[in-house]
C-alpha cells in the first residue's frame, strides 16, 4: 500500500540468515598448531592450506591473497583477546570458503590490543553475499569475545573437538525481524 507521501509503507523483512560457522569447516580446515609466527605468514599458511585442499584454484588463491593483503593494509583484523578474523571478498568463488587456525605460542598480528593471536578464522565470501558477510562477521566476533569459548578452543586436542565447540556456540546475530522502509 502506498503511504501518504507516495512511498511504500514500512514492512517487516526477514534478513538473510547468517552462515553457521561450523557448517563452513571440515576437520581438514582446522589447523591445530600453526607454523607461522608472523601476521602475513599466518594468512599465507591458511590460504596455502585451502589451496592444497583444492578449496581454491591457483587463480582464486592469488586474488584472495591480494584482497586479504589490501584488507590487512587498512587495519589488522586482529580484533583482540587473541583472535583474528581475516576476511575478503571474491568475484571468483561461488560459496564461502573458511579455515580455522590455532597457535599455541601466539602470533604477532598487530591486533587492536597488541596481544599475540592464538585463534585465526579466515574466510572468503563471494561479493554477491556482502550483507550476509557483515552479519556473520559481527556474530563471529561476538562468539570469540566469550572467554569460556576461547578457553575451550585452547584446550581442544582434536579438530573434531574444535568443530564441536564452534557448532555448540551460536554464530547468529541476536534479534529477529528487521523493519525497513521500502522506496
Amino acid at each position: 500500500r502506498p503511504a501518504l507521501n507516495g512511498s511504500m509503507l514500512f514492512s517487516d523483512i526477514q534478513p538473510p540468515q547468517p552462515m553457521k560457522l561450523a557448517s563452513l569447516l571440515t576437520e581438514k580446515q582446522v589447523i591445530l598448531d600453526m607454523d607461522a609466527d608472523g601476521h602475513w605468514a599466518a594468512i599465507v599458511e591458511l590460504v596455502e592450506s585451502l589451496d592444497q585442499q583444492n578449496l581454491l584454484t591457483g587463480e582464486e588463491k592469488e586474488e584472495v591473497l591480494l584482497a586479504l593483503q589490501k584488507r590487512e593494509d587498512q587495519i589488522s583484523t586482529g580484533i583482540g583477546s587473541g583472535v583474528a578474523i581475516p576476511h575478503a571478498f571474491s568475484d571468483k568463488i561461488e560459496n564461502v570458503v573458511a579455515i580455522f587456525g590455532r597457535s599455541e605460542e601466539g602470533i604477532e598480528f598487530e591486533a587492536l590490543d597488541n596481544a599475540p593471536v592464538k585463534f585465526i578464522l579466515l574466510f572468503i565470501v563471494p561479493k554477491k553475499d556482502y550483507h550476509l558477510h557483515l552479519q556473520t562477521l559481527a556474530a563471529i566476533a561476538k562468539m570469540f569475545n566469550n572467554c569460556d569459548i576461547r578457553k575451550q578452543l585452547e584446550h581442544a586436542t582434536t579438530a573434531a573437538k574444535i568443530l564441536e565447540i564452534l557448532d555448540s556456540n551460536p554464530t547468529r546475530p541476536e534479534g529477529g525481524r528487521v523493519t525497513q522502509r521500502l522506496y
